[in-house]
């Protein structure tokens, strides 16, 4: 038997992880224990679970939101994700009764609401030697600790949205040494490796993590629409267009990622003397579009370091 996972404040991004968790375990238990030919070991040390009897893996899910109409929500929202989302036990306003039946909790709840959900009464002694893994932009974990007892494991994690389709970035921050360490790594990598690739990082990076993957999404869609839109323009029809911008883009994203290449060598691959990619590389510059996506990823980062944070007077 594996273990329970308990997300607490089930909104956007913890419904895109127990989404992506519970589809991969799905797809894992139709193979009887083989790996799925579209899964990769994403980064070194990181290995996909092939087996949903693993310890390692959860076997029970509880969600928690605060209102019991988002419950229902959520209720039929995972029943549509088959049997073993049909098993997803959601409590509205019930956070430390949540968390008393877990083994693992991920909080995922809005960042200014983390310091009142983790001071319930009971709540510290419900987290009590379990893993607390934070997903809460902008609030550090020497925050957390505070709020939690000594013998509770925090970690901080930042997914973003495509893990709902197993298409993730997720960066983790370094475990500290500790008996555990083992232990909780493998559940860690089992959890988000399923879900996309999975990087450790140092907590010093999460601010700018955040700007790049965790809203990076948005940023793509941008560029995505005004490349449809550029189709859209010159005649093409706008479904065709927006298939052709989309699968571009996902094409190049995999060329980089799985053959090692430089954006710039994939880029002067592409472009011919003369020809009508040049012609269109030198508008974009003269829009400084590096200049500006570069600068957004950085008031980005600038802004997700005020997240979580005391409002200064």
């Amino acid at each position: 038997m594996g273990y329970s996972l308990c997300v607490i404040g089930c909104g956007t991004m913890g419904i895109a992880v127990l989404s992506g968790v519970i589809d991969s375990l799905q797809s894992s238990s139709r193979l009887n224990g083989l790996s799925l030919s579209k899964w990769e070991s994403h980064t070194p040390g990181t290995q996909t679970p092939t087996c949903i009897h693993d310890t390692t893996l959860p076997s029970r899910f509880l969600a928690t939101c605060s209102r019991i109409e988002t419950a229902e929500r959520l209720k039929g929202l995972f029943s549509g994700l088959g049997e073993l989302g049909q098993s997803v036990e959601v409590l509205a306003g019930k956070n430390v009764e949540a968390v008393m039946s877990a083994d693992v909790v991920m909080l995922c709840c809005k960042p200014q609401l983390a310091h009142r959900i983790l001071n319930e009464p009971g709540m510290k002694e419900a987290l009590d030697g379990k893993l607390l893994i934070s997903i809460l932009a902008g609030v550090r974990m020497s925050q957390i600790t505070e709020w939690v007892g000594p013998t509770t494991r925090v970690v901080r994690a930042m997914p973003n949205t495509p893990c709902k389709i197993r298409e993730g970035m997720t960066v983790v921050s370094t475990l500290s040494p500790s008996d555990s360490e083992e232990a909780d790594r493998a559940i860690i990598l089992n959890i988000f490796s399923s879900i996309g690739r999975c990087r450790f990082l140092e907590e010093k990076h999460f601010d700018a993590c955040t700007a790049l993957s965790g809203s990076g999404p948005a940023f793509a869609c941008i560029f995505l629409e005004a490349m449809a839109d550029g189709g859209v323009m010159m005649g093409l029809p706008r479904a065709e267009a927006l298939e052709l911008a989309a699968q571009t883009l996902q094409g190049a994203a995999r060329m980089v990622l799985g053959g090692g290449i430089h954006p710039a060598q994939l880029k002067d691959s592409v472009t011919t003397p003369g020809g009508c990619t040049i012609a269109g590389l030198l508008a974009l510059e003269d829009g400084r579009v590096r200049s500006t996506i570069a600068r957004g990823i950085q008031i980005a980062t600038e802004k997700a370091s005020e997240l979580g944070q005391p409002t200064k007077k």
